[in-house]
């Protein structure tokens, strides 16, 4: 468990039931909400993980504003990516912001500004968490 982070038992309950590194969803609600429960976009995501209202319910995910089931949904979400992606961090967190279609169609980081500032975002965040210096392959 990552200790010191707002969630810490949350992230890490998700984690395990999904098998995805607690220290990837940590990274990523920081870049989504910023660990904000209460984050709204103006696309209409939701919650710590961000939860569009399709995904959610994909996901099963009831209340998008309760932490537990967000973070239960994005884990299994993240998951879903990563299996999808022959576990590429890089490619699953593209597709986790951009939407898997963006990335399947190009097999790479989609050209999306937003996309491009986000992934390398998530991946430092990702690496410091691991202890692993800002360039160490994934």
């Amino acid at each position: 468990m990552i200790t010191g982070r707002p969630y810490a038992e949350v992230v890490a309950t998700a984690a395990r039931i999904h098998n995805v590194p607690p220290a990837l969803l940590h990274a990523l609600i920081k870049a989504e909400s910023g660990y904000n429960p209460k984050a709204r976009s103006r696309a209409g995501a939701v919650g710590l993980m961000q939860l569009m209202p399709d995904t959610a319910r994909e996901m099963g995910v009831e209340d998008r504003l309760d932490p537990e089931d967000n973070v239960q949904g994005g884990a299994r979400y993240i998951k879903q990516m990563l299996t999808l992606f022959d576990n590429d961090i890089t490619l699953a967190v593209a597709a986790y912001n951009a939407g898997p279609d963006a990335v399947l169609r190009r097999g790479a980081v989609p050209p999306f500004a937003e996309t491009r500032r986000y992934v390398p975002t998530v991946l430092r965040e990702y690496r410091k968490l691991q202890g692993l210096a800002a360039d160490s392959p994934l």
